[in-house]
């Protein structure tokens, strides 16, 4: 009782110390590292973006010559999607964001592909999560999950076991890069088991999409999804990628936009910025990628030469994980070091919701952590672009040095109390 009101004394009192210090934050040179939440838009995107609202304002759906302008635009940024991703233009479907898309592949897979049961996983986005629960509940879907080990990977053969135990018309839905701990799924020996197996395959890409280059023409998944801000584009823009022969329906009714399968007056000006944002990323990809490894191999051994019984959570500091996040487990509990280190001007995650003022791990980290780790330690994502700098990663470390040195401080006055 006495931690939880000691809990929410210190969050009043660091809330209105982060308040009072706001002009202090507008002029201090901020520093972004949370960049697998969202990214800032690019320069050249926001140009774009400009422009196209300008000049191109007419509806889509429009038959006069503005709407056809309008129209090109969309279907130029289709092409240039599916040419990259190796599918037909038919194959990519405008959508808000990579939860839309989520949404409507597993609700529709459900509603009219015949989906009886599901096989996901506990370190599944929200979005993707509360779906299946959804499905459950409303549609009496079956969910079958399988468990990751302690490194946040999972036995494919469990995979297999599990698509040969039933004859019902299954998906499986299983994402490409965790969000949180940066595994990377083989999501190609995943679709080949799924089509051994005559079961759909979806995947949560959104993490992965402009990040890796993608082939589904050798990639074998029925579908996936995309944001925009993910990687440097605007908010409010992404894609669903459908398979063409899956037979996939929309889920929202009322116009025959996208082919049906998105009703809507499409967002002309996002669907552009997502456009140059991928066209952007295509490019400079291996660069990108290049300087962003640079920055978490040093992020990982200056971690590792400064802050002693740091560790890693998941494949995060490995070779094979995602490049652009690092998850790492701080050897002391601090529930308020996102905050502490936000009025330093630093923007990080700790990988948890605080939707009520308490610090609550996500299911991601209560699936990989022991109860220990959980109790005793306190986990921080960092994610990388490429307009992390190293000076970047400095202040990030001095940061935290300065707030453990206050933790061991506080700890050790405690106890001689």
């Amino acid at each position: 009782m006495n931690l939880t009101i000691d809990f929410f004394t210190n969050l009043v009192a660091l809330k209105s110390e982060q308040f009072s210090a706001s002009n202090i934050l507008l002029k201090m040179e901020r520093i972004y590292l949370d960049n697998a939440a969202t990214t800032p838009l690019d320069d050249e995107v926001i140009d774009c973006m400009v422009n196209v609202m300008k000049f191109n304002y007419g509806n889509p759906s429009s038959t006069h010559s503005l709407g056809q302008e309008a129209k090109t635009v969309l279907e130029e940024v289709r092409r240039k999607i599916a040419d990259s991703l190796k599918v037909t233009p038919g194959e990519i479907v405008f959508t808000s964001c990579g939860t839309e898309s989520n949404n409507m592949i597993i609700k529709s897979a459900v509603n009219y592909l015949g989906v009886e049961r599901i096989i996901t996983s506990a370190l599944e986005h929200k979005c993707v999560a509360e779906t299946c629960l959804e499905m459950k509940k409303l549609k009496g879907v079956e969910l079958v999950y399988l468990r990751p080990d302690s490194n946040g990977d999972f036995d494919l053969n469990k995979l297999e076991e599990a698509l040969k135990s039933s004859d019902k018309k299954t998906l499986v839905t299983l994402m490409h890069a965790n969000n949180e701990i940066g595994n990377i799924l083989d999501i190609e020996k995943v679709a080949h088991l799924c089509k051994e197996n005559n079961t759909l395959f979806h995947s949560d890409t959104v993490q992965t999409m402009a990040h890796l280059d993608l082939d589904f023409s050798k990639t074998l998944v029925d579908f996936a999804s995309c944001s925009a801000h993910k990687f440097h584009g605007p908010k409010g823009a992404g894609f669903a990628f459908v398979r063409k022969s899956s037979g996939l329906k929309g889920i929202i009714t009322g116009g025959p936009q996208e082919r049906s399968l998105r009703a809507g007056t499409e967002n002309v000006t996002g669907i552009a910025g997502l456009g140059k944002a991928w066209e952007i990323s295509q490019e400079k990809m291996e660069d990108y990628k290049n300087h962003i490894l640079d920055i978490k191999n040093y992020t990982i051994q200056q971690l590792k030469e400064r802050i002693t019984g740091v560790k890693f959570n998941g494949r995060s500091a490995e070779d094979s994980s995602l490049y652009t996040v690092l998850n790492l487990l701080l050897p002391y509990k601090n529930p308020l070091i996102g905050l502490q280190l936000d009025m330093k001007g630093i923007a990080i995650s700790q990988g948890s919701a605080c939707s009520s003022g308490a610090s609550k791990p996500s299911m991601v980290l209560m699936s990989v952590l022991s109860e220990d780790d959980l109790d005793n330690c306190t986990p921080v994502r960092v994610s990388f672009s490429h307009f992390t700098k190293k000076s970047d990663i400095d202040a990030f470390i001095n940061a935290l040095e300065e707030v453990g040195t206050q933790f061991v401080i506080e700890k050790t006055d405690s106890l001689h109390r």
